[in-house]
């Protein structure tokens, strides 16, 4: 992905599902007109799951996800199941590719609808079938009445039309949502705080700064930046006063202090518990840190995976925090990535990074999961807000 692509995490998910030899891959490289996915007649070749980011017309970008075979078998087949099935998560539209009558397909369907994403069946190979629109009607009658598209990837029949079909199934507001909402109007002046700390790229700035910028622009708002020893120094040259200043979490003790009364203050990760998450179970799962004890263990979720530093902001400052507020012997457990535990027993509270390189379903998956087992979960800059006292007065809508 180039510097002017729109993040992965962005792009609507979609996933291609079907049995071994259901013409996945190959559905894929027709769809995209790129050869990315490995096409053989050996069943199985789909090993791992493949990512492939396309702008696809009428929709702009997404990002398609090859799976492995749902009748996959013995230990790696069950593996590899195991992780279509993760991947499951984060899927905002499920591509069922079908080749006749269905078996490991139908209780795939049944679990999709479960999961509440949305499904397109398509029946693939149609180039070389007989009386294919019996073989649709008895799909769909399996299918509880859902429309069956008919496509060949070989011959590129009806592709057009399933790229069509692809951008009516994904729910129309999928591009409403933004990070800023409306706290950011056109004509706002906006001053960003961005401190430079070593979990910073060397010559970059971190993603959620770069999206934030982004859409500012897009909104037509007049954009201002500076680190957070910088502040005073850079209020003092405005002719007016910042609509809005958004701030990294770790500074809002300093930058509260300086802000002008009339100026609205919140942090990148606080838009970002809102635009990737649930701000709402966020805020009423901060409120959780109250209950803690020293016999109580908290689950830190960091999205990507890096190597810790001395400022590193969920596997220092916070826990350094709570300590100081609960006591020394509370208890961390820290995990990076897709890693998340089905059973969430253990803990007394998860606080989840910003999340800038998930997608939203991913990040209310693992909301939902918390609230099942009635483990409140919270999100950095949310917490760092409620530990410094501000958090009744800092924006976040």
């Amino acid at each position: 992905m180039g510097l002017q692509d729109t993040p992965r995490a962005n792009r609507p998910h979609i996933g291609l599902f079907g049995n071994r030899n259901a013409g996945k891959s190959s559905l894929l490289n027709a769809i995209t007109g790129q050869a990315k996915s490995l096409v053989s007649p050996v069943a199985g070749t789909t090993t791992d799951l493949v990512y492939q980011t396309f702008e696809l017309e009428r929709l702009g970008p997404v990002v398609f996800i090859d799976t492995a075979g749902l009748d996959d078998s013995g230990p790696l087949g069950t593996l590899r199941v195991e992780k279509t099935r993760q991947a499951v998560d984060t899927m905002d539209l499920a591509i069922l590719v079908l080749t006749g009558p269905m078996k490991e397909e139908l209780s795939w369907f049944q679990w999709l609808q479960e999961k509440k994403i949305p499904i397109l069946p398509v029946l693939n190979q149609c180039d070389r079938m007989e009386n294919v629109p019996a073989v649709q009607a008895y799909l769909s009658q399996q299918l509880g009445g859902l429309p069956v598209l008919p496509v060949s990837a070989k011959t590129g029949e009806q592709i057009p039309q399933l790229r069509q079909a692809i951008a009516q199934a994904l729910p129309d507001d999928f591009w409403e949502l933004t990070i800023t909402g409306s706290l950011a109007q056109p004509g706002d002046l906006i001053l960003l705080v961005m401190p430079q700390d070593l979990q910073a790229p060397k010559g970059r700035l971190i993603l959620p700064q770069v999206q934030t910028m982004r859409e500012l622009l897009d909104k037509r708002c007049s954009v201002m930046s500076c680190t957070a020893d910088c502040l005073e120094a850079t209020l003092e040259t405005l002719r007016v006063p910042p609509k809005l200043i958004i701030t990294d979490s770790q500074v809002f003790p300093s930058v509260w202090k300086a802000k002008p009364a009339e100026s609205l203050l919140t942090s990148f990760s606080i838009l970002f518990a809102g635009y990737k998450g649930d701000i709402q179970t966020f805020l009423h799962g901060a409120k959780a840190i109250a209950s803690l004890t020293e016999n109580s263990t908290v689950l830190i979720a960091e999205a990507c995976a890096h190597a810790p530093t001395t400022e590193d902001i969920g596997r220092e400052k916070i826990p350094r925090l709570l300590r100081q507020r609960v006591g020394q012997g509370l208890s961390f457990t820290f995990l990076r990535g897709n890693d998340f535990p089905q059973d969430l027993s253990p803990y007394d509270l998860i606080i989840h990074c910003g999340a800038c390189m998930f997608n939203r379903r991913h990040v209310i998956h693992r909301i939902a999961q918390a609230n099942a087992q009635g483990i409140p979960i919270s999100n950095y800059g949310v917490v760092l807000a409620y530990l410094t006292g501000i958090l009744d007065q800092v924006s976040h809508t």
